[in-house]
């Protein structure tokens, strides 16, 4: 399938399903090479709106830390660590911890 018949495979699934957070968050992963203007919507769209919904943090931090919108990325890190914390998911924890640790660095912020 190509990846305009993916990408309108995933909007159509995200407007019969639009509680259902996979269908966003897929629509953010599928747009944000190519249209990362949609993709920073979907990203929003998540954090607002399915704030629980764990596997957004660690591509959206990445997402907008890419496009230079470090303080964003940095909101996103810390809460997507805090709500892992609070989902006792060690593993996602630590993944978020590394990345945090790196991004800060990489960005000489501080913590």
């Amino acid at each position: 399938m190509s990846n305009l018949g993916r990408l309108k495979l995933l909007e159509q699934f995200a407007q019969e399903e639009p509680k259902e957070p996979f269908n966003w968050y897929a629509l953010a992963l599928e747009t944000q090479e190519s249209q990362p203007e949609k993709a920073s919507g979907y990203f929003e769209k998540l954090l607002a709106d399915f704030s629980d919904y764990l596997p957004t943090y660690y591509p959206a931090a990445h997402f907008f830390s890419a496009l230079n919108d470090l303080e964003k990325a940095k909101n996103i890190f810390e809460k997507g660590i805090e709500l892992a914390r609070s989902q006792s998911e060690r593993k996602t924890l630590q993944e978020l911890q590394n990345a945090y640790q790196n991004f800060i660095f990489e960005n000489d912020l501080d913590e």
